[in-house]
C-alpha cells in the first residue's frame, strides 16, 4: 500500500513526542490529593497556655503545623493536572510516532479483519500469522466492531483503538501497530490536513 510521505515519512521530533505523552500522563491524573491544614484539623480552639509567665515558648493553637496532629504547611490541594498543546502540534508530534513505526519496520497492514464470530482464539491466529505473536501489539480500525473489540480484549500485551482515536502514547507504548487499510485512509486523512496547514 502507498503511504502518504507527509504522514508516514515525517521528521521525528522527539521533544515533540515527549511533550504529547506529558500531555496525554497528565489528563489522566484524578488530581484528588488533599492534606488539612490548621484550620481543617480538629481541636485546637483555645489556647494551650498562657502567653507569658511559664518559661515555655508562646503557643496559639494546638493544631498549630509544629504539633503533633497539627495541620499540613503547603500540602497538596485537589486539582486538574491537564494542560493544553495546539492542535498542530499534536498532530505534528502523532506524524513523528507513525514515521518511527513505520522506520522500525514495526507498521503491518492488511486488508480488513473481519471475525464475523466472538474468537479470541480466533485473533491469536492471527496474530501469529502476521508474525505478531508475543509483541506489544496496537490494533487499529477503522470504525466499530464488536467482533474484534471483544476477540482482542482477552489478549495480553493488544490493545485496540479505532483510528479517529489513534494517539502518540498507545502508538509508542507498542513495539507494533496493525492497521486496516481503512485505517490507514482514515488516518491519513485526518494527519495530511494538518500537515497542508503547517507547509510553507
Amino acid at each position: 500500500m502507498e503511504l502518504d510521505a507527509s504522514v508516514f515519512e515525517a521528521p521525528v521530533r522527539a521533544h515533540l513526542l515527549h511533550a504529547e505523552v506529558r500531555r496525554q500522563l497528565a489528563a489522566r491524573r484524578r488530581g484528588t490529593h488533599a492534606t488539612k491544614n490548621r484550620h481543617a484539623v480538629s481541636g485546637g480552639g483555645i489556647k494551650p497556655w498562657r502567653q507569658k509567665g511559664t518559661g515555655r515558648a508562646r503557643q496559639g493553637s494546638i493544631r498549630s503545623p509544629q504539633w503533633a496532629g497539627g495541620g499540613v504547611v503547603f500540602g497538596p490541594v485537589p486539582r486538574g493536572h491537564e494542560h493544553a498543546l495546539p492542535k498542530k502540534v499534536r498532530a505534528a508530534a502523532l506524524r513523528s510516532a507513525l514515521s518511527q513505526r513505520l522506520r522500525e519496520g514495526a507498521l503491518v497492514v492488511v486488508d480488513e479483519l473481519a471475525l464475523g464470530e466472538f474468537k479470541t482464539r480466533r485473533m491469536r491466529e492471527i496474530l501469529a500469522a502476521l508474525d505478531l505473536a508475543g509483541a506489544t501489539v496496537l490494533i487499529v480500525s477503522d470504525g466499530p466492531d464488536a467482533f474484534l473489540e471483544r476477540s482482542a480484549r482477552n489478549l495480553p500485551g493488544v490493545s485496540l483503538v479505532r483510528a479517529e482515536g489513534l494517539n502518540v502514547y498507545d502508538v509508542l507504548r507498542h513495539a507494533k501497530l496493525l492497521f486496516t487499510r481503512a485505517a490507514v485512509a482514515k488516518a491519513q486523512q485526518r494527519l495530511a490536513v494538518a500537515a497542508r496547514e503547517v507547509a510553507p
